[in-house]
């Protein structure tokens, strides 16, 4: 039903859509399921009428495609859903371990589930700044991806890094490990809820099964009011 109603040139001008056409070559994304990623993500959230939106920063404009979307609906046939907001965090957009948007596809990302070995071996290959070429070298930590994380799960320390940084004294592979071992204590409990649910499939079965049916239950009336203001429009 969106996707009757939604222009081909709003899909096409989404900042995702062309930048990982760009940067995503081993795969032919020239089909319908990835330009039309917006209406899927519309239809998920008008579903279940929902207002406000948790999301990434690069997320805001498939957000306001949505928007648009739920306009151009309502003014066809009625007044049926509301207009979602973005909730954005504190830190709405984290880059990945090259320096790009943090993003499976492109291989740069840190999972949450990831142990602490494998941590340390991603943070090992993050860049950092590259006018640092000696340990000695005075740095500019304000352009640096490793202090940027620091920020999220070091808090405490961000002021004596980044004095240590300019003035030379403390190198990247320290300044690495030490992220590391913070990242690790971070994600620590993630990583253990994660695998108490995987550790009991019935109880995790029933939790699934338990919001399935309270979203059924919206999504059944939600279904109910668009057939209804199909039918009244004539469509």
């Amino acid at each position: 039903i969106l996707s009757c109603i939604t222009p081909v040139g709003w899909l096409e001008r989404c900042p995702t859509y062309k930048e990982q056409k760009q940067q995503v070559k081993e795969k032919d994304l020239s089909n319908y399921a990835f330009l039309g990623y917006p209406v899927l993500m519309t239809a998920d959230i008008v579903l279940y009428r929902a207002e406000v939106v948790p999301v990434g920063e690069d997320q805001v404009p498939h957000l306001e495609i949505c928007r648009e979307i739920v306009r151009r609906f309502n003014s066809y046939y009625g007044d049926v859903f509301p207009e979602p907001q973005p909730k954005l965090t504190p830190t709405p957009r984290i880059a990945g371990l090259d320096g790009r948007k943090m993003s499976k596809p492109y291989g740069n990302d840190i999972a949450l589930s990831d142990d602490p070995e494998s941590i340390r071996k991603k943070v090992m290959t993050m860049f950092t700044d590259p006018a640092r070429v000696r340990k000695n070298d005075p740095g500019h930590p304000e352009i640096c991806n490793v202090y940027t994380f620091h920020g999220l799960v070091n808090a405490a320390r961000t002021g004596e890094i980044a004095r240590d940084c300019r003035a030379g004294t403390i190198g990247c592979t320290s300044c690495k490990a030490e992220l590391a071992e913070k990242l690790a204590v971070a994600l620590q409990p993630i990583r253990e809820k994660r695998a108490e649910l995987l550790a009991d499939r019935r109880a995790l079965n029933a939790i699934v099964e338990k919001g399935c049916e309270r979203a059924r239950a919206v999504a059944e009336e939600t279904m109910r009011d668009v057939k209804k203001a199909l039918f009244k429009s004539g469509a």
